[in-house]
């Protein structure tokens, strides 16, 4: 009975860490992952890599939560965009960037659609679409990058935006010394936070309802 107390407790601890693995697996930031597969393509194409900046990343996160969750205004025929004085009005001030350090955004993509892409997914099917989403990309204006992905904590529709700008590394999208303000929900790169994937939540709950209902089992089996 002790070998077999020994076993199933081993058993437990098993899956344990097992649903802690994936937990930390799942919640990497999907933002910097566009950010890692974007540059990737250009090195790949012999061009450089663009430096991630977090307070450019912010403005596309807020740029995307301008939409409100209108995905059918994204692209298209009907498609709008914020206006460009929304940057200094209201993007900055929400990510506490000052106005003073915005730069010129030499390009942007903006993609919005019902069903979660994985990052090199939505990199390679959602934002890269045609020629000219590939002059943007190759583009030698750029220096900089932020990318931004909202309704990725479990509810459409997703949006994925990625800002390119030619400021200077460490000067423009300046927040003063301290982190960009990070508000929920939505991911934006080089913020050095974890950010929950479309699946974090239920895969989370899913792996510790097994846990759960091992343990229940294991315990009734040993009589306690």
């Amino acid at each position: 009975m002790a070998m077999l107390q020994c076993f199933l407790l081993h058993c437990i601890l098993f899956i344990s860490a097992s649903a802690a693995k994936v937990q930390t697996k799942v919640t990497d930031n999907p933002a910097d992952q566009l950010v890692a597969a974007l540059n990737s393509n250009r090195t790949a194409n012999k061009l450089s890599s663009l430096y991630s900046n977090p307070g450019l990343a912010c403005l596309a996160l807020q740029y995307i939560k301008a939409y409100q969750g209108a995905c059918k205004e994204v692209g298209g025929p009907d498609g709008k965009k914020p206006a460009e004085s929304e940057f200094a009005e209201t993007f900055a001030p929400n990510c506490g960037v000052q106005a003073s350090s915005l730069a010129q955004i030499t390009g942007r993509f903006l993609a919005c659609q019902s069903k979660y892409a994985e990052p090199s997914e939505a990199f390679n099917d959602v934002l890269i679409r045609n020629s000219k989403s590939l002059d943007i990309l190759y583009s030698k204006n750029h220096t900089e990058v932020g990318a931004a992905v909202s309704g990725s904590d479990g509810g459409g529709p997703y949006f994925w935006c990625v800002l390119f700008s030619n400021g200077k590394q460490k000067s423009s999208f300046s927040t003063g010394g301290v982190e960009p303000k990070v508000s929920r929900p939505g991911c934006f790169s080089g913020s050095n936070d974890q950010c929950n994937g479309a699946n974090t939540l239920s895969q989370t709950i899913h792996l510790w309802t097994i846990i759960i209902g091992a343990s229940i089992a294991l315990l009734y089996a040993l009589g306690i």
